[in-house]
C-alpha cells in the first residue's frame, strides 16, 4: 500500500539564514522549486524562502552576497512523515499553498511535498485504488486543479487525460487532444522518449509563443514494462527564476555586455522580417524598399509617428551593398540646434570654448562607407539644411573651425512625420533640399488604414512580450479584441505595442480582458452603431459591401463609415464573404 514517505521530495542540500541571495537563486533555478526550507544547525525548520521573497530582494536591489535571513517567512506549513496517506490527501486538498515542508518524528526537516507530487503519486499508483470509478474521479479532480499542465498516455501512447492549463498553453481544444496519439498532437513534449529509456527525465527550457516551459517525462511501469507515461509541463511564472538567473550571469560580465551594446549602436538591427504585416499595401511597400536598397539614391521615408519608419531605414541599409558598413542614426529633433552642426560635421581642436583638445569626429565621419539615417529631418534648421545640401551635392564638408575639405562617401536615408510640401511653401524647408532628398519616397500608412495588421500585430506582440515580460498570456477575450479593433490608434504600431505591454502586465488570468486595457483607450472607443439591416438576405448585404468598397476604392475605413458599421464589423463580414482587395481596385 502506498505510504506518505514514498511521494515526498527529499532534500539533498542545506539552506540556513546565512545562505546568500546568489546561492538561493542558483538553488531555485537548479531545483525548479517555488520555495526553499530554511533550517538551523539541528535541521529544525526556521522558515521558508519563497520566490516572492527572492523577487522582493531583487526588486530592492539587495547585493547578491547578502544573507536571506531578513526575508524568510517564519510561518511554515509542516506535515509529519508518519501521517497517514489518506489524511495527507485531505490536507493537500484544503491547503492554500502549493508546497509544504515534511518533518520526521523529531521535527527535523526531511523533504517537501507539493500538490504536483500528490497528483503524480495518484497517477503512478492507480492500480492500488479500490475501483476504476473512484480512480477516474480522483484523477480528474486533481488534474483539473493542477497549477501546471499534466498529460497522461497509455501503453499505445494514446492520451487518456489532460489538464486545462496544458490545453491553454498550447491553444488546443480538448476534443483534438483526448484519445489522440501524443506524438501527433503534442510532439514537442517528446513523451515517447521514456517508453524506450524507461527512465524519468527533464527537458531543458522550451518555448511557445514567448512562454518558457520545461517538461518532466515520467514512465509508468508495471512488472518492468512501460504501460504509459506522464508529462508534467511547468510554465507558470517559470520566467521569474530564469530571468533572475540570467541577471546573475549578466552582472558577472558587465564589461562584455556594455561593449556589445556599444557595437550595436552603430549597426542596423532590423531587417524586412521585423516589419510585421499582412496587408498587401505593406508588402508592396517592402518590395519597393528592397529595390531602393540596391541603389545609391537618397531615400525619404514618410509617415506618422509610430508607424515604423526607423524599421524601414534599418532594413534598407541591411539589404544594401553597404550592409557591412556603419549605420549611424541622428534624431534631428532631439539634438539642440546649436549642437547639430558639430554633431554632423565634428570640430577641430580649439574650434570653440569647451571643445575637446583633439577635436571630435562628426556623424558624417563615422558613417563614411555606410549609411546616415536622419530621423525627423523636418526639424532641422534652415542654416543646417544649406550645409547638408552641400554635402549631398559635393560629397565633402568642413569640420566646425576647420579649413580642410573632408571627402565622404555616405548614403542618406531621411524620415519625417511632417508635411514637407507645406513647410517648403511656408519657407521653413529648403525647396532644393526637398527635391534632393525626395529622390525615392516611401510612405508608410498609419495603422488605422491597415485593419488586418491590428489583429496580426496583437498576436505577434503577445509572443514577443511573453518572452520579455516573463508572462504566460495565451489569448485575448473577444470584448477586449473588439475594442482594440475599433480604436483609431493615433500612436500607430508603437502605441499598440505599449497597450499590449500594459495589458499583459495587468492581466491576472491567462487571457487579456477588457478591464486590462488602459482607461484612455476605453473612453475613446466610439459607441457602436446598431447593425444595419441592409436586406433580409445575405446576397443583398454582400452587394452593399461590394458597392461601398468600390465607391471608396477599397479603403476599408471609409467603407465602414459609409455602411454605418464598425471597422471590426466590416472586417468580420469581409472574412465571412471571403472578399479581397483585388475585386475593388
Amino acid at each position: 500500500m502506498l505510504q506518505f514517505k514514498d511521494i515526498i521530495t527529499p532534500i539533498d542540500f542545506i539552506v540556513t539564514e546565512e545562505t546568500t541571495l546568489k546561492d538561493a537563486i542558483t538553488l531555485m533555478y537548479k531545483k525548479k522549486w517555488n520555495l526553499l526550507p530554511v533550517i538551523d544547525s539541528y535541521r529544525y525548520p526556521v522558515g521558508v524562502f519563497t520566490r516572492s521573497s527572492l523577487q522582493q530582494m531583487v526588486t530592492e536591489e539587495i547585493p547578491l552576497t547578502t544573507p536571506i535571513k531578513n526575508y524568510i517567512k517564519k510561518q511554515v506549513e509542516t506535515v509529519r512523515i508518519d501521517t497517514p496517506y489518506e489524511k495527507v490527501e485531505e490536507i493537500v486538498k484544503k491547503s492554500k499553498v502549493g508546497t509544504g515542508v515534511v518533518i520526521d518524528e523529531y521535527n527535523r526537516v526531511v523533504g517537501i511535498l507539493t500538490k504536483t507530487d500528490m497528483v503524480m503519486s495518484l497517477l503512478q499508483t492507480s492500480q492500488e485504488l479500490q475501483t476504476i470509478k473512484k480512480l477516474k474521479r480522483t484523477l480528474e479532480t486533481a488534474i483539473a486543479h493542477a497549477f501546471d499542465g499534466i498529460v497522461m498516455t497509455d501503453e499505445k501512447k494514446i492520451i487518456t487525460m489532460v489538464s486545462p492549463p496544458l490545453l491553454e498553453l498550447f491553444n488546443l481544444p480538448l476534443e483534438e487532444v483526448l484519445y489522440k496519439l501524443a506524438t501527433r498532437v503534442l510532439p514537442q513534449l517528446q513523451l515517447e522518449n521514456v517508453y524506450e529509456s524507461e527512465t524519468a527525465e527533464v527537458s531543458g527550457f522550451l518555448e511557445i509563443n514567448g512562454i518558457k516551459y520545461i517538461v518532466h517525462r515520467i514512465p509508468i511501469l508495471e512488472d518492468g514494462k512501460v504501460i504509459g507515461a506522464i508529462g508534467k509541463v511547468v510554465f507558470r511564472q517559470l520566467n521569474e527564476v530564469s530571468e533572475l538567473f540570467k541577471k546573475l550571469q549578466k552582472a558577472e560580465n558587465k564589461a562584455n555586455f556594455y561593449h556589445q551594446q556599444f557595437q550595436m549602436s552603430e549597426t542596423a538591427k532590423f531587417t524586412w522580417n521585423h516589419i510585421l504585416s499582412v496587408e498587401p499595401c505593406m508588402e508592396k511597400l517592402k518590395k519597393s524598399g528592397e529595390k531602393a536598397a540596391k541603389g545609391r539614391s537618397t531615400v525619404l521615408i514618410r509617415g506618422e509617428s509610430g508607424t515604423g519608419k526607423e524599421l524601414f531605414a534599418h532594413s534598407i541599409h541591411n539589404s544594401s551593398a553597404r550592409g557591412t558598413g556603419k549605420f549611424i542614426v541622428v534624431n534631428c529633433a532631439a539634438i539642440p540646434e546649436e549642437l547639430l552642426e558639430s554633431e554632423f560635421f565634428g570640430y577641430d581642436e580649439g574650434a570653440f570654448t569647451g571643445a575637446r583638445q583633439k577635436g571630435k569626429l562628426g556623424k558624417f565621419d563615422l558613417a563614411n562607407g555606410g549609411t546616415l539615417f536622419l530621423d525627423e529631418i523636418g526639424d532641422m534648421s534652415l542654416a543646417l539644411q544649406a550645409k547638408l545640401l552641400r554635402v549631398l551635392q559635393e560629397r565633402e564638408f568642413y569640420r566646425v573651425g576647420g579649413t580642410i575639405t573632408i571627402k565622404v562617401d555616405v548614403r542618406i536615408i531621411a524620415a519625417t512625420n511632417r508635411n514637407l510640401e507645406e513647410m517648403v511653401k511656408d519657407g521653413f524647408f529648403r525647396e532644393d533640399l526637398y527635391y534632393r532628398l525626395n529622390v525615392i519616397s516611401l510612405n508608410v500608412p498609419p495603422l488605422r488604414d491597415r485593419l488586418y495588421d491590428i489583429e496580426h500585430l496583437i498576436g505577434q506582440f503577445m509572443i514577443e512580450l511573453n518572452q520579455i515580460l516573463g508572462t504566460s498570456i495565451t489569448g485575448i477575450e473577444d470584448r477586449a479584441r473588439e475594442t482594440m479593433l475599433d480604436y483609431d490608434w493615433p500612436g500607430n504600431v508603437r502605441e499598440l505595442r505599449n497597450v499590449m505591454e500594459r495589458a499583459m502586465t495587468f492581466a491576472e488570468s491567462g487571457k487579456i480582458k477588457f478591464e486590462d486595457l488602459p482607461d484612455y483607450l476605453l473612453k475613446q472607443v466610439p459607441i457602436k452603431e446598431p447593425n444595419l439591416k441592409v436586406s433580409l438576405v445575405e446576397n443583398a448585404e454582400l452587394e452593399a459591401i461590394k458597392k461601398a468598397l468600390v465607391q471608396v476604392q477599397g479603403n476599408k475605413v471609409k467603407a465602414a463609415r459609409l455602411l454605418g458599421i464598425s471597422r471590426s464589423g466590416l472586417y468580420e463580414k469581409i472574412k465571412k464573404y471571403k472578399l479581397n482587395e483585388g475585386k475593388f481596385s
